[in-house]
């Protein structure tokens, strides 16, 4: 199954960033490749590097691999209401709220990422098993509208976007 990237008129414009930050071709085939991806880059990393905050008041590099896991159970549960014809509006969430309460440097970096494979694959499983009528269907999250089919691309941007902040403000400070 391939699924093609959304049309600007199927998501608000407060979407549009994740979106266009998703790369061209299979975004199935992109999500499963970002799954790896993160994983090893996170799996290479000692536990006192998971505990690392690039600066004063940002999230530790754990915090950090915990809140792609959160987000990502969050998009997946948009995208199953919403492929399943709910059109019932779903409330946003606060990002800071759940890392404060997630306590994500108490875990292990290995569990962490244990905890991101099963729930990018999870996902997957969900994205490859939604009948192809259903990206059609139209939803509200945190009052925007989208449909079913720009949710793998915000995933895969959401996570693109927090990998890049990864590369470029962490690891430089790591060395």
């Amino acid at each position: 199954m391939s699924l093609s990237r959304p049309l600007p008129g199927e998501y608000a414009e407060g979407y549009a960033p994740y979106i266009a930050e998703a790369g061209e071709g299979d975004v199935l085939v992109q999500l499963q490749g970002q799954l790896e991806e993160a994983a090893v880059l996170f799996g290479a990393l000692s536990e006192s590097q998971g505990g690392f905050r690039y600066a004063p008041g940002k999230w530790s590099l754990k915090d950090l691999l915990l809140h792609l896991s959160d987000a990502e159970r969050i998009f997946a549960y948009r995208c199953l209401r919403i492929g399943r014809g709910d059109a019932t509006p779903m409330p946003g969430f606060d990002e800071d709220a759940y890392v404060a309460a997630a306590r994500a440097d108490s875990r292990s970096m290995a569990s962490l990422v244990a905890d991101w494979r099963a729930v990018r694959t999870a996902s997957l499983t969900l994205f490859h098993g939604l009948p192809d009528g259903a990206w059609g269907n139209q939803g509200t999250t945190n009052n925007r509208t989208l449909t079913a089919r720009c949710i793998p691309y915000i995933a895969l941007g959401h996570a693109a976007h927090h990998l890049r902040v990864v590369r470029e403000r962490y690891l430089p400070a790591l060395k």
